[in-house]
């Protein structure tokens, strides 16, 4: 038996202790290369990062402010409705402020005697440009923002994405946003960028979109800061609520799921306990 522990020992656990230890330092070797080469990406204090995180009303109404002012100008958000503005978890609008917001468009509809109609509620947000024109004017059709939280995400090198699955980590497209937008800057010496590309330092390339924000671009009611680090900020939390708008209701259903669980293994264990407690071994 002995043996066998030493054997175990010898031929399993420290070649996979060793494998672990190599691939961490090669993690961090690739990690510090590359920072070498672009900016580390900007990590956001969220309010809804973690276990127990929500959203915040204020941050969710600020960052509509910004899409509809700023973004919604070339990007659409067709996936989502005007009516889940008023739904409880996100920015927390009134049914009669939405109902005057959806009116404010014009909404394309075969059945209405002009081809056309006032905008309601149960309208999904429109595209600025039919896919011909956008390829027309930008020579491609910009992406639409439904889900662009969730489709992007910033890269981390083995090992730290692994940790991400014990924090509950999954702020990564908000924080590509953050700091895209937050990354303009002149192009550095000796680096040339194609005519009508614009330089940003994260992650390190050069985009076809100009720079969206400014300083003072927006009005905020209140005392939030109009800076481009706060715009950004909070157009991303709002593109993480539209991309998932259940968010906070998913973690408490899963928290009251971990609660069940554990109270059911440990009546379980009661249960087998009391079952073989005469049983000889």
């Amino acid at each position: 038996m002995k043996n066998m522990k030493s054997f175990i020992k010898s031929a399993v656990i420290k070649p996979v202790l060793g494998a672990i230890l190599v691939a961490a330092g090669l993690g961090l070797a690739m990690s510090a290369n590359a920072s070498e080469t672009a900016a580390e990406p900007k990590q956001g204090n969220w309010t809804f990062a973690g276990l127990f995180g929500t959203y915040d009303e204020n941050q969710l109404q600020r960052g509509f402010q910004v899409f509809k002012e700023v973004c919604a100008g070339c990007h659409g958000a067709k996936l989502i409705a005007f009516r889940t503005l008023a739904e409880e978890g996100g920015p927390g609008y009134s049914e009669d402020q939405v109902k005057a917001l959806a009116a404010t468009f014009t909404i394309a509809d075969p059945e209405a005697p002009d081809g056309e109609r006032p905008g309601v509620p149960a309208d999904r947000w429109p595209s600025p440009f039919t896919t011909q024109e956008a390829i027309d004017s930008f020579g491609i059709e910009p992406p639409d923002f439904s889900v662009l939280a969730k489709a992007r995400s910033i890269h981390q090198p083995f090992p730290y994405w692994v940790f991400n699955y014990f924090t509950a980590y999954q702020e990564g497209g908000p924080d590509f946003i953050y700091s895209l937008l937050t990354s303009y800057e002149e192009n550095p010496h000796g680096v040339e960028v194609p005519e009508g590309k614009y330089y940003y330092g994260y992650p390190g390339s050069a985009l076809s979109m100009p720079p969206p924000l400014s300083d003072g671009l927006v009005d905020y009611e209140g005392d939030a800061p109009e800076t481009v680090d706060q715009y950004a900020q909070d157009v991303a939390a709002f593109m993480m609520w539209m991309a998932d708008p259940h968010m906070v209701e998913r973690k408490a259903t899963g928290f009251r799921v971990l609660i069940f669980l554990f109270l059911f293994a440990g009546f379980m264990y009661l249960v087998k306990r009391k079952l073989f407690s005469n049983v000889a071994h």
